[in-house]
Order: C-alpha cells, then structure tokens, then sequence
C-alpha cells in the first residue's frame, strides 16, 4: 500500500474484522458438517429400525427362508414418494432375492462379515432406469439361518433412504445455527467499526488542530482529554513548535533591531541626498545624486515597512489594547493627510463615505502612541451614522495607509483613487479603488505573499499587501481584490462591525 493511501482506520478494521470474517467461515464449515452428522445419526437409526423390521420378515425353515412380507408392508415403506424406502434381501449375499435390484452392494464384501451388526455407507442408485442418479444412505445387516449349526447360511438385508431429505436437515440445522451467528457477527462489527471511529477521534482532532492552523501560528497544542499515545505525540509537536518559535522570535527581533538601527541613517542619507539635489547644477554629478536619492527613498520604505510587518506580529498586538472607533473618520483623516502627496503624482484621491459622529472617539484621539494630534471637527460640522469597529486604530491606519499607497504607485500619473467605507450587512467594508492597469486575476492570491510584486513599475518593495492582510486578519476580517468599473482595480477590506 502506497504512503499516500496508508489509512490507521483501514488497517484497524482489517485486522479486527478480517478474522471475524474467517472464523465465521469456519464456524460455518465446522457447523455443516456437525449438522451432517447429526442428520446421518438420525437417518441411521431409522434405516437401521427399518433393516430389523424387515429382518424379523424373514423367517428360516428348515434349510431356507419364508419370507412374510405383505403387500400392507411394503405400501408402509413406499408411502412417501418423495422419500420412500428402498430394500434388498439376498442370500448368499449378492444373489438377489427379495426388493429393488439396483441398490449398491456394500464397500467391501468380507470373507466373514460382522452377524447382527449394521453398517451403514454412502452410494448412488439409478433413477426408475433412467441414467439420472440419486444419493442413498443404505445400512447394511448380515444375518444367518439354518436348522445345522454347522451348515449356517447368511442373508443380508440392505434398506437405503434418499440422502436429499439428508442434505435438507443438514442445511436447515446449518441456517438456524450460523443465522443467530451472522447477527452477532454483524453486531459485533457495528461495534468494532464504532470503537474504532471512537478510538481514533482523538486523531482526528489533533488533525484538525493542526489544519486548521495558520502558518505563522505557534501555540502549543491543547490536547489533554486524548490518551497517552497521544499526549506524547502532541507533546513532541509541541516541543517542535516551541523550538521554531524561538527561531522565528530571534529572527523577528533581528528583523526590527535591524529596521531600527537603519532608519536614521537612511532618514539622514535620503535628507543630505535632497539638500544636495537642490544645490548641485544640473549635469552628470546630478544624475547620480537623484540616483542615490532614489536608492535612499526606497531603502527608508523598506525600512518603514519592515517595522510596520514587526507590528502585526502577535507578540506586539498583545501589548496593545483594541478599542472601538469609528473607521469612517480613520479613513477620512487618512485620506486627508494623503492628499498633498497624491496632488504631487497628479492623481485624483477622494473619500466617499458617511459622516463622522462627535461621540464616536476619533482614532488620533485614542492613544498619544498612536501619534496623537489635535481632533479636527468635520468640514460641514454635520455629523452623521458612525461606522464603528473594534480593534487597533494604529495598525488599521497603517493597512489604509499601506493601500493608498499602492494605489497611488501604480495607478500612475493622472489616474482617480477614491476611498469608501460602509456598513455591508454585519461587516464594515473599507474600499479602495483605482482606474489604473489593476492587477492580473492570476496573481491576486500571490500579491499576498511577502516580497512579491505583480509588476517592475514603481520602487515598492513587496510587502504593502502582505502587511495589510497581517492586519486585516488579525482583526478577524477578510480582504479581497477585484476588477473595478470600467478598468482599474478594488481592494474591498471587510471587518466585524462593533457590537
């Protein structure tokens, strides 16, 4: 059996009911041939009642026999047709003189058989002369006569019945033996079949504990009610997980130490860079500084992105405490600040959405963490339906931010991006649209992965929709890519409306 298709349940059930199955054979082999005997008992003791009866008919006088066998008798033993008794009287043994001709002679015709005992065998006899033969039992009576005890002749009387009747008891005590047997081997495979699907439910558990995880989740396994096979198992997975936690733990702290340490100098490089834009003359030297620049501007996103991934991590979420907000003014107050940059690339940003309500909390007000800055009041001061979620305002304005971002990279210059949120049922849904090139339906699942790019326009580094989803999930949400109307693409972000 190959790996792939390897089944515990299977094997189990195999080498359970398997012999199940062989011993119910044999039983009923071993059954049949009791219920034969049983029945070749029974048939004999009548054949050989009968053989008596038919002996005392035969009477010696003086050096022959008198033979007083009414036709009454033989009307009595031929009254069933279907199972009628066939005789034979000879005497010397073999030369016929009383019965039916065709009966078969016994197996072996001993110089001096046994006097006074039956023996009884197994033959075949013709069919009213027709070729078609019939089983019989016969049971076989050697007797002797005569006047001179020195001069005693022998006479065997031989009487068989058909076997069929035989054959039918055997079957019929066969059925009512292994029927009760095949029910509670039927029985006794339900249970198997039970016990083992209750034996291996812990598997199955621990099976979906694992499937059911993510891949960046690393909590120890919980299976305590399971037995002890069991408990090692997930104890060795545990320690498993335990020792790729550490790993991944040290990685993530090089990661952020790493991010930490080169954003002022890439935040100083990029600032020199620009100072040195502006005074240099135009020429090669120029050329080089914009390249550098460049070079400065992508290395400080990275950075800034890496530290944003660091973020989402569970270990830094469990430091921080979700509120309720209004996710209307998030994306408001995003969009807000994200318009000067967008007017700089000649790009259309806008935000569709409803009115923030005064007694919401705005998210700048939250935490001063959380890069708190004076609560700015509405443009029409005409509050309306807040669109309130729970969660970490931080992290959410970073996924937002993260998607306009994106947006205004590739959608390129002269394009629209417009901002919606709204409630869809009992999710909020945050939307972010653009009518740029959008992106291959064949790789709207790959754009997910870190450090992938869909296209080699713009300097982006790979990591923008991965960190958005990070976010998006662990707030319970879901997010989702498709083709905006006429051209362009949707980033639709749903999350779990606040109770």
């Amino acid at each position: 059996m190959s790996p792939s298709r390897f089944s515990l349940k299977r094997q189990l059930l195999l080498w359970l009911l398997l012999p199940q199955v062989v011993l119910w054979l044999a039983g009923a082999v071993f059954s049949y041939r009791l219920a034969g005997r049983y029945a070749n008992e029974a048939v004999d003791a009548t054949l050989l009642q009968a053989t008596r009866s038919l002996a005392r008919q035969v009477k010696p006088m003086g050096n022959g026999l008198l033979i007083d066998f009414p036709r009454a008798a033989q009307d009595v033993l031929e009254a069933d047709p279907s199972d009628k008794l066939l005789y034979t009287v000879s005497s010397p043994p073999g030369q016929f003189i009383l019965g039916n001709r065709n009966l078969p002679s016994p197996p072996a015709m001993p110089a001096s058989p046994p006097l006074g005992q039956a023996q009884f065998y197994d033959g075949e006899i013709e069919s009213d002369g027709a070729r078609a033969v019939s089983p019989v039992r016969v049971a076989a009576l050697y007797l002797q006569f005569g006047e001179n005890p020195r001069a005693q002749q022998t006479m065997l009387v031989q009487v068989a019945r058909s076997s069929a009747n035989r054959e039918l008891l055997a079957r019929r005590l066969l059925i009512d033996t292994m029927l009760p047997l095949s029910v509670l081997i039927v029985l006794m495979s339900m249970i198997v079949w039970a016990g083992v699907g209750a034996g291996l439910a812990p598997i199955a558990r621990l099976r979906r504990l694992v499937e059911g995880r993510k891949p960046n989740d690393l909590r120890p396994i919980e299976l305590d009610a399971a037995p002890q096979e069991l408990r090692s198992l997930a104890q060795a997975i545990n320690d498993l997980l335990e020792a790729v936690s550490h790993n991944v733990e040290a990685q993530r702290r090089f990661i952020s130490d790493a991010a930490h340490q080169l954003r002022t100098p890439l935040a100083g490089l990029k600032s020199q860079s620009e100072l040195a834009l502006a005074e240099a003359p135009p020429g090669p030297l120029t050329m080089r500084l914009a390249r550098v620049h460049e070079g400065a501007s992508r290395s400080a996103h990275l950075v800034n992105q890496l530290l944003a991934l660091a973020r989402t991590e569970p270990e830094s979420l469990q430091r921080q405490t979700p509120v309720r907000f209004d996710l209307g003014r998030l994306a408001r107050e995003v969009t807000a600040e994200l318009v000067p940059r967008a007017l700089q690339q000649n790009v259309d940003l806008g935000y569709d959405g409803p009115d923030s309500d005064p007694e919401c909390t705005s998210p700048s007000q939250l935490d001063d963490r959380h890069g708190a800055r004076p609560e700015t009041d509405d443009a029409d001061g005409a509050p309306g339906r807040p669109v309130a979620v729970v969660g970490i305002p931080l992290l959410l304005r970073e996924a937002l931010v993260n998607l306009i971002d994106n947006a205004l990279r590739y959608a390129g210059r002269g394009a629209r991006v417009t901002v919606q949120v709204h409630e869809a049922g009992d999710h909020a849904e945050l939307v972010v649209t653009d009518n740029g090139p959008g992106v291959p339906e064949a790789l709207r699942e790959q754009v997910f992965e870190r450090f992938f790019r869909a296209t080699h326009e713009g300097n982006g580094c790979g990591l923008g929709l991965a960190i958005v989803k990070e976010i998006v999930e662990r707030h319970g949400g879901r997010i989702g890519l498709s083709t905006a109307r006429p051209r362009g693409l949707r980033v639709s972000i749903q999350l779990p409306l606040a109770a």
